[in-house]
């Protein structure tokens, strides 16, 4: 049995492993690796940041994430099935590392973000469109 999602530390190996594989992952790692040239070194800590603030309440991300995302849609088309691609490798990593009330959280609140991230996106082309 694996233990629930509990520190800091949980989020950084959950978002570590989700990395490792959506970098690699012929659906959606080209946006990491060619579109955005990501600097996970620059990356990551927002990313632990945003989950902490998101599991534990915590104010702690500074940022847009919806704004983020269109302007990487403007880059390279994000297609809703490569939402659901992420949404599958997220709750992959979940489950292969924790369970329980945070783990069960971490990816119900992934899966409300990926249906907000798919209605923004289908809008932000629109003309008049607000964030």
């Amino acid at each position: 049995m694996n233990p629930d999602i509990q520190s800091r530390e949980d989020i950084q190996t959950l978002v570590d492993v989700f990395y490792s594989r959506a970098i690699k992952d012929d659906t959606i790692g080209y946006f990491f690796t060619d579109t955005m040239q990501l600097s996970l070194e620059e990356h990551l800590p927002r990313i632990y940041d945003f989950w902490e603030s998101i599991l534990f309440h915590k104010s702690l991300y500074k940022g847009n994430v919806m704004l983020k995302h269109i302007e990487l849609n403007r880059l390279a088309k994000i297609s809703d099935q490569q939402i659901d691609h992420w949404l599958f490798l997220w709750e992959q990593s979940v489950d292969q590392l924790f369970q329980g009330e945070f783990a069960a959280e971490a990816k119900h609140r992934a899966s409300l973000m990926t249906q907000l991230m798919k209605f923004k996106l289908s809008q932000s082309s629109e003309l008049g469109f607000i964030q």
